[in-house]
Order: structure tokens, then sequence, then C-alpha cells
């Protein structure tokens, strides 16, 4: 434990102060409202452009998430490397440094920090050019939230139609976004999530609850997907289809993808009922037909392995405790959540328009 504490910080960051005088700004999913205060018109102006869906009126907030800009701690803070997850082994990504009731987690490329604390959540650093770390420390309240509510959090995209909630799992660059994009064509569908998904066993169903972060989509998924035309500039995107489908599924580009843009109002509904789930686990090396096959997950630790996800540095546990670097998962609380889904295993080959033919029966079903 740090001799520094969590009003060390705050008293250092005098910017804090100057929040205050901000214009809040509510976010409400699940019933859970955040207020955003931030001191750069520049950043606000892209919060309010990315969380257009789920602004809300302001009203009395269940936290703060405080926004600032760059700030020099007076004293030095002694991180600590945080162990990324299996299979992201390239580069160093958070460091972390505990303090009593609270932890400071450091963005070790950009040197966007946070303060992590029962009190507290702030921002502090090159905030301004770094938008999406901003984004991301938003949703982690949420996440932390309903974590602590008894959610387990599933590393999932999902869609919705007014019958079935379907989720899709797989390893990292495994086409689940490319997938649930190419399921918004159905009619009737809604998107929930690109990459973090909550649920919960509520006995007679199975509650989902998407977070407000928008995909960030890979070229692969752009130039495969007519609808997507545009998004990066013309010459990027013949190089992009010029190149070899396993040299492009390597790529490591990043975009956001605006949905309401592309497909239209109406079509975010973050929270479902849910039925199904389909986890990713073909290969482009496989000679096999792509196939849907229900299979029992707990029969199938490495299918289940594909959907749990580590609630990582930011996670406060309800006692004030954080989470442990390379602490187990627990899979038990997994299955009882997951209990009252039918589950698939897609197998195979990497075949999307199959797989789009399986989704367009499974989502146009009412039974």
């Amino acid at each position: 434990m740090n001799r520094i504490g969590v009003q060390d910080i705050v008293d250092a960051l005098t910017p804090v102060r100057a929040t205050s005088a901000c214009d809040p700004v509510c976010l409400t999913v699940g019933g859970f409202v955040v207020e955003v205060r931030c001191v750069s018109e520049t950043l606000l102006a892209e919060l309010l452009r990315y969380f257009q869906h789920v602004i809300s009126v302001p009203c009395k907030p269940d936290m703060t998430v405080h926004v600032l800009g760059p700030a020099e701690l007076p004293f030095m803070v002694d991180y600590t490397d945080w162990t990324r997850d299996p299979g992201k082994t390239t580069g160093r990504k958070d460091a972390v440094c505990d303090l009593e009731n609270g932890r400071l987690v450091s963005k070790v490329r950009t040197g966007v920090n946070f303060l992590q604390a029962t009190e507290w959540a702030i921002a502090f650093g090159p905030t301004e050019t770094n938008p999406n770390q901003v984004i991301n420390f938003i949703n982690t309240q949420i996440l932390n939230h309903f974590q602590r509510e008894g959610w387990a959090v599933c590393h999932a995209a999902a869609v919705r139609t007014a019958h079935k909630g379907l989720a899709i799992s797989g390893l990292s660059g495994g086409g689940k976004s490319t997938t649930m994009l190419r399921l918004m064509e159905i009619a009737g569908t809604q998107y929930v999530t690109n990459d973090r998904l909550l649920v919960r066993n509520s006995g007679n169903r199975t509650d989902a609850l998407g977070i407000p972060k928008l995909p960030r989509i890979n070229p692969g998924t752009i130039v495969t997907n007519a609808r997507l035309t545009g998004l990066i500039d013309e010459e990027r995107e013949e190089e992009l289809r010029n190149m070899e489908p396993d040299e492009l599924w390597h790529v490591e580009e990043k975009y956001d993808l605006f949905i309401e843009d592309i497909y239209g109002p109406g079509r975010i509904a973050h929270e479902t009922g849910l039925t199904d789930f389909w986890v990713l686990n073909w290969s482009h090396d496989s000679d096999e037909a792509t196939s849907v096959k229900k299979v029992d997950l707990k029969d199938r630790a490495d299918l289940l392995s594909a959907i749990m996800k580590s609630p990582g540095p930011f996670y406060q546990l309800p006692d004030g405790s954080f989470w442990c670097n390379r602490s187990p998962v627990d899979t038990a609380a997994y299955l009882h959540a997951l209990a009252g889904i039918q589950v698939w295993e897609v197998s195979g080959q990497i075949d999307f328009d199959a797989l789009f033919d399986e989704g367009a029966l499974l989502l146009g079903s009412s039974t």
C-alpha cells in the first residue's frame, strides 16, 4: 500500500475545483446515472457526440467523473506494471499504484492518468488528445457498478430483436464485430454492445446490458461490408482491398463506427433479454464448412474462456478493495449467469455469409 492517500491526490489536482463550474452532462445506462464534468470544451464536444444516445436530463447522479487536462503531481508515484491478459503480451499498457481505498492507474503509452476511488473518479493528463481513453474510463464506471451488483461481464458483442438477444464471443480478432455488424442488416435488429456485455440470471430470464461503447473496428470489417465504404480514405481502402485475406485479418488499425450514422436512428438498445450465445471457434485454416452447433458450457471450458473477461485494474469491489493482478475469474459465476440461455459453437472455416444466414434464421424466429 502506498503512503500517498486519495485525498493527497485530490488536493494536488487543484483543477478538480474547476470542474464545479463546468456544465454537467448526465449519461444513463440501465438506470445508473453518470455525471461527467469536463474542463476542456473541445473534449466535451467529442464526448457529447460520442454519448449522444445515452445523454439524459440533468438529475442527481449516482457518481461523477471529473475530466481534467494536464496536471503534475508534486510527488513521485511508485507505479507497478499491470500484467496484460493472455494473448496480449506486446508492450506495456497499464501501471498501477495502490492507495488506501483508491488506486492510481497510468496509461503507459499516452501518459493519461486516472484516480479510481470510492468517492472519486478523475482523469488527468493529456486527456484532450486521447478522448478514447476518457470514454473507456467513463464506461468503466458503468461496468464497475453493475459488477458490484452481481452482474458478470462478458467479452462479447450483441444484437437484439423483439424476441431474441444474441451475444457473440471469440478470441481477439475472431470476427465478432464483423459478425455483429452483418447481423445489423437484418430487419428489426438493434445494436446492444460491441466488446463488453453484462449478464445476470434473473431466474426466469437472463438479463443483458451493453455499455455505450461504439464499435472500434478493424479495416477487414470495413472492406468486407459495402455499407461501411467511406469510413476510411479511398487510397487506404484500395490498399487494404488488395491485401490477401490473412494479411488483412492481422492489420492493427481501429476506426470508430457511429451506429446511428450508418444504420439510422433508433438502432441502439443497450438492454435486452439474452436468449442465445455464439462462440466463434472457426479458422481460416479449416477445410470444414462453417457449422453452428449447440453446446453445454459446463463441458467446454475452452469456449467459456473466450467469454469470460477479467474486471481489470479499475475494478473496485464492494468492500473497497481492488481487483488484484492475475486474480482468477470466477467460472462458476459465469456458468450461473449463462445457465438459462442456449450456447452455440461456430466452427469450421470463416464464412461470414454462411453465418449471416444462420443469424437470419435465429433472429427472424419468434419462438
